[in-house]
């Protein structure tokens, strides 16, 4: 029977006890009011909690010799990356990742990130891959190459996870984008050209007469859509970044799609030359600074040359540090010539982000709602505008 097995099967028999030991591990110290003496695995995980959220005399592995609730790890790279060995052993991934983000914010474990050894005791992701891109330019050079792995392989992962579905999505949104009802021979697609004409069937000639012919243009092999993603690098939007550069990998690997991705603080800078490798493109951003979603917008729509064509996607949390009232106009201008503007507060798993309502409120009084988007919606939200129709809007927006 494995330690979970036995665990299970102990708490069916006592759930009383279950609950005291879970009230222990919760409350950490002496805990004396639950009378839970912890020992064996519960004694060290316990002790990888008190490193992290109770008293400076805590260490890693061990139990704490203070009761004062404060940080415990201390600045020894070693033993830091014992304790992320631990958590690893003891906790679940989800709880691991939490425990490291709780780490870097409480202890600075941000700078231990500075050393080899340290990248490659902790768990990566999304939030992992930001601190590091925040760091990049202090990382030294025997780290690089590690963080670059580790960056590598948050976004190999996010690759696996929405590549797929989002090339499925919208190939199929730009193949009704496409389709056209008076094709040339060669570009008749006859499957879906009987099924349009069934009700014309003649029974005496066992023949479909077909008053209307379904197909496609020519021009399916060409572009038929120009993508701008905008993306505001200011440090909140760390995770908003790593995903907008997986997806503007993607994007840019479909043949029907010309993409863009321009990042921006208070200077733009143009990225779309490295999008063939979203890893390159992480190390180019520059996390943190200020914000001119103005500057930004500006330089896309000089890029635009086909308005009717064109979807803009801006990924911001809309705390602008420019020209509130220009940024507005240039929307507004975008939006009358044709080009489908999608504003986006956040491109992330977490939870409704931090924004600038009245920004945000502005923007939906022009016809571009702003509303936060998970990876696993923005195919549908990047179909809906290929195509034309209503976006598909969160209720929770």
């Amino acid at each position: 029977m494995t330690t979970a097995q036995a665990a299970t099967a102990q708490a069916a028999a006592d759930p009383d006890g279950e609950r005291l030991r879970r009230w222990r591990l919760v409350l950490g110290g002496d805990a004396d009011g639950t009378g839970c003496t912890l020992s064996g695995r519960d004694a060290a995980m316990d002790g990888a909690l008190a490193a992290l959220y109770r008293g400076s005399g805590a260490e890693p592995g061990g139990q704490g010799r203070t009761g004062g609730r404060s940080a415990g790890l201390g600045g020894s790279a070693p033993q830091v990356a014992r304790w992320l060995g631990d958590i690893r052993e003891y906790f679940p991934t989800t709880v691991v990742q939490l425990m490291q983000q709780d780490a870097i914010t409480r202890l600075g474990l941000d700078r231990l990130l500075l050393e080899p050894e340290m990248l490659a005791a902790v768990e990566p992701d999304v939030h992992l891959v930001g601190t590091l891109l925040s760091l990049k330019h202090a990382l030294p050079e025997t780290t690089r190459e590690s963080a670059r792995a580790v960056v590598g392989k948050v976004v190999a992962e996010l690759e696996r996870r929405l590549a797929d579905r989002t090339r499925s999505t919208l190939g199929g949104a730009l193949d009704r984008s496409a389709r056209v009802n008076r094709p040339r021979h060669r570009d008749i697609d006859w499957g879906r050209t009987i099924r349009a004409n069934l009700k014309n069937y003649l029974p005496d000639h066992r023949t479909v007469v077909p008053e209307r012919l379904v197909g496609y243009a020519r021009a399916q092999r060409a572009v038929k859509k120009d993508v701008i993603l905008c993306i505001d690098q200011s440090g909140s939007m760390a995770a908003s970044v790593v995903h907008s550069a997986v997806f503007g990998a993607v994007l840019a690997s479909m043949h029907s799609l010309d993409t863009r991705l321009v990042v921006f603080d208070t200077s733009v800078v143009d990225l779309t030359e490295q999008l063939t490798d979203p890893v390159d493109v992480l190390f180019a951003t520059q996390l943190g600074g200020g914000t001119d979603i103005n500057r930004a917008l500006a330089y896309c729509q000089s890029k635009i040359s086909r308005p009717s064509e064109t979807i803009v996607v801006l990924i911001s949390d809309l705390y602008e540090g420019g020209i509130r009232d220009e940024m507005l106009k240039r929307v507004a201008a975008m939006k009358a010539s044709g080009v489908q503007f999608i504003a986006l507060l956040a491109l992330s798993d977490e939870g409704a982000p931090a924004y600038d309502h009245a920004h945000a409120a502005a923007l939906a009084a022009l016809g571009a709602p702003a509303f936060a988007c998970t990876p696993d919606a923005f195919p549908d939200i990047m179909a809906a505008a290929i195509e034309k129709r209503p976006l598909p809007v969160p209720a929770d927006r």
